[in-house]
């Protein structure tokens, strides 16, 4: 290979630091606190959060998908949005814009700490025993608690903006900001201690 064309691969490899969330927030100093949501929570540096559903058909695959591409995808599956995910990517770009003005922090780690904060750490199950059905308490997994974070962090975006003049892109951030607080005004945060408190009475 010559130096000419050995000139041109260097100049093609991009320094993994330079990437950067919507060309923006740095990937370099988020850390993910709680051990059993490492794994389940990527962030694996990309510039564009969007995989073309490549994980979709793998068992666990969406653990691999960028965890703000899992927060476009779940924006998608309500009302108006549905099918719309460049609709779905800049509410979250412009809510990650507000956040930041109001916190000053990195958006990607406060949206990792309301993870953290929202993902409930039990729930009941239904067991039939004899032709009765009763609940009992059990363990959430660590991808279904990073899921049903995520849920409830969209289900209070939508509930703050429906019927307000309070556009979505604003809800979404408060409710972010407000679980990364773990603040109880939060919707997530009331939805994960209901879980909990539900399944601490069916134990």
């Amino acid at each position: 290979m010559g130096a000419e064309s050995q000139s041109k691969l260097s100049s093609m490899v991009v320094d993994i630091d330079t990437l950067k969330l919507f060309g923006k927030w740095s990937y370099r100093d988020v850390i993910v606190l709680d051990p059993s949501l490492k794994k389940y929570i990527s962030l694996k540096p990309v510039i564009v959060p969007h995989t073309a559903g490549r994980h979709a058909h793998r068992r666990f695959g969406k653990a691999e998908a960028p965890i703000i591409e899992r927060l476009i995808n779940r924006l998608m599956r309500k009302m108006k949005n549905t099918g719309k995910k460049h609709l779905a990517y800049n509410i979250v770009k412009m809510a990650f814009e507000l956040i930041y003005t109001k916190t000053n922090e990195n958006p990607l780690q406060v949206f990792v700490r309301a993870i953290e904060n929202a993902a409930p750490r039990e729930e009941t199950t239904r067991i039939m025993y004899g032709g009765i059905i009763y609940h009992v308490a059990v363990d959430i997994s660590p991808m279904r608690r990073a899921d049903l974070a995520i849920r409830h962090l969209t289900e209070g975006a939508f509930q703050c903006s429906f019927r307000s003049v309070k556009p979505i892109e604003e809800c979404l951030a408060d409710e972010i900001i407000a679980a990364a607080a773990n603040d109880a005004k939060s919707y997530a945060i009331q939805r994960k201690e209901e879980i909990e408190r539900i399944a601490l009475s069916s134990r």
